[in-house]
């Protein structure tokens, strides 16, 4: 799993959590007594997804803005 900050966790399964509680499928099998230890909880088994590896949302994150000398901007080489 890609390393994520606090905050990109929560978003995601809390968004997660969301679309399950709207009726989406879940994206990992679970049986029925599994659900029932999670209470039918949909922030425990969107983090159930998390884990798994299998949530279909993206993280974006801003490149830096580089300042040189002088103030001017400075264009970020991506290898």
């Amino acid at each position: 799993m890609e390393r994520y900050t606090k905050y990109e966790i929560a978003r995601m399964i809390g968004s997660r959590a969301l679309q399950i509680a709207m009726g989406a499928p879940f994206l990992v099998k679970l049986s029925e007594e599994d659900l029932e230890k999670l209470g039918f909880n949909p922030i425990r088994i969107a983090e159930k997804e998390l884990e798994a590896g299998v949530l279909p949302l993206a993280i974006k994150r801003p490149l830096p803005k580089m300042r040189g000398p002088m103030g001017k901007k400075v264009e970020a080489k991506v290898a």
